[in-house]
């Protein structure tokens, strides 16, 4: 059996949250990872990505192994804020930030786990598969590093990301795609006092399309929800123009298509009944992936935590990670738990156990 060393993944896992890397300022993380890839023996290579998105790179790093077989373990390097000037504490095996930012575990947890494990296959000379790595920029607010990743780095046909909450175990095979939709409506201003009838509200013309639309819990694998409402200029001033920025998701394409389709018809129908104008913008962030529960990979995933004891469970989950991208590219990919939780809070924590389980997991994984 390998051992992992719980003080080196801790005392690493520390190194990594203090690295301030905030979604698009990954320079300094990627930096780091490339370097300590490079230490341990990783090919590494440092893919671009848009600037616009990042001051960073993606990290692509590839260790042969004398097993038959390969992985590819992706995580991201970028945290929400607030996510700067991290102090990492332990409390009862709990890793917490001192209460003013997030911690960072999402997803400095999965990049912990992966290079841990390596440290224990190398110093205990183990033979292992082949290990790619694909640590990703700017996954927080868009999945950009995944949607940039040069794929022609990538060799294995199955991806592991370990980026997402829950018992050790949990396995994400289906996740839903997104749509954001902004919608600019354009109305006509009067003097709110003395002439409102001259004015085409836009606040009524959003109210009429919300009013008529289907949001929230659609069914069981589709939401909508309204995001964000900005407009007006003054309590004296009908308002003459309004945004609303909205989001659609679900499991099921058709449904999303759908979906979509129903809330720009409702929002034209509304301008059109108040006299009003809808500029609409409609892209999709990123698409759908649901993955058979007998597919190999997922069979092959569930019998590596059985080795361990755990018996591993598959769920489909309402959030987007880089596994929707890597599924798109056309790489089949499952979404791990690391134990991470209350992620994108102040009060986000993790349990050394469950980094010391996950990383006994990918440990399990690449020797079986």
């Amino acid at each position: 059996m390998t051992h992992v060393n719980t003080d080196r993944l801790v005392n690493h896992f520390f190194e990594l949250v203090k690295i301030d890397s905030e979604s698009g300022n990954e320079k300094a993380i990627a930096e780091a990872v490339s370097e300590q890839l490079g230490e341990l023996g990783f090919t590494v290579s440092k893919l671009p990505v848009p600037e616009k998105y990042t001051n960073g790179f993606n990290v692509y790093g590839r260790l042969e192994g004398t097993l038959e077989g390969s992985i590819v373990f992706s995580a991201h390097m970028d945290t929400v804020s607030p996510g700067i000037g991290i102090e990492p504490i332990i409390e009862d095996g709990i890793i917490r930030s001192k209460g003013n930012t997030i911690l960072g575990g999402d997803d400095k947890s999965g990049i912990a786990a992966v290079m841990e494990a390596v440290r224990c296959l190398k110093e205990q000379n183990v033979a292992h598969k082949t290990i790619e790595v694909a640590f990703t920029v700017h996954e927080e607010g868009g999945l950009f590093g995944s949607e940039y990743f040069d794929m022609s780095f990538i060799q294995s046909d199955k991806a592991i990301v370990l980026d997402t909450g829950g018992a050790i175990g949990s396995i994400v095979t289906g996740a839903p795609g997104q749509q954001k939709i902004i919608a600019k409506i354009t109305g006509r201003p009067a003097h709110a006092g003395l002439a409102p009838e001259e004015g085409i509200s836009a606040a009524s013309v959003a109210a009429d399309a919300i009013m008529n639309m289907k949001l929230l819990r659609i069914d069981e694998e589709t939401t909508a929800n309204i995001g964000m409402i900005n407009g007006g200029q003054a309590t004296n001033i009908v308002m003459p123009e309004l945004t609303v920025i909205a989001e659609a998701r679900s499991l099921n394409g058709d449904k999303l298509a759908a979906q979509v389709e129903h809330m720009i018809a409702t929002f034209e129908a509304s301008a059109k009944k108040f006299g009003a104008t809808v500029e609409i913008e409609s892209t999709r962030a990123y698409n759908a992936f649901v993955i058979a529960e007998d597919d190999a990979h997922v069979l092959q995933v569930k019998a590596a935590f059985a080795k361990n004891g755990i018996e591993a469970t598959t769920k489909h989950t309402g959030g987007g990670s880089d596994a929707n991208n890597f599924n798109k590219k056309g790489l089949t990919t499952v979404n791990l738990s690391t134990g991470m939780a209350k992620v994108h809070t102040t009060e986000e924590y993790i349990a050394i156990d469950d980094m010391v389980k996950i990383t006994d997991f990918v440990i399990a994984y690449v020797t079986a």
